[in-house]
């Protein structure tokens, strides 16, 4: 079973940040050229939210917001729900799935060490089940 750990070891570790005082309009602006749908907001080096395309739709958008006079502490999701690299792709999946979440930092202690997608998690899951399957299909064959 992978773990987290073993997912950052492969995608990599580093994290796109954003401060909390940053505006929403300069967040989603790095999103897109960053390619991803979610970023954290740090102080200093503490984690004190996450920004996502969802925060942006629903608290801006949909509330008439002005994306470049909003900040980002006016709509991060400030209660950030984070894993450790020990866990495995499964716990963190059944985590993900029932608290309706696509993002999850990961933590070191108090130390951000990275963040993972639930893309992340899909494609450790389908890779692990490829090499099941073809460790079986070895065996089969060896069978007979």
């Amino acid at each position: 079973m992978n773990s987290i750990g073993d997912i950052l070891n492969k995608k990599g570790r580093h994290v796109w940040s954003v401060a909390p005082n940053d505006t929403v309009y300069d967040s989603v602006k790095m999103m897109s050229e960053k390619g991803v749908g979610g970023l954290v907001v740090v102080e200093g080096d503490r984690l004190v939210g996450i920004l996502t395309e969802r925060d942006y739709a629903r608290k801006v958008i949909l509330e008439d917001r002005s994306s470049k006079s909003t900040r980002v502490a006016d709509i991060m999701t400030g209660k950030v729900l984070w894993v450790t690299e020990a866990q495995t792709v499964d716990e963190c999946m059944a985590l993900m799935i029932e608290k309706n979440l696509r993002h999850l930092p990961v933590m070191d202690g108090e130390t951000l060490v990275g963040v993972v997608s639930i893309r992340d998690l899909v494609q450790a899951a389908i890779h692990e089940q490829q090499v099941m399957i073809d460790h079986l299909q070895t065996y089969i064959t060896r069978q007979y």
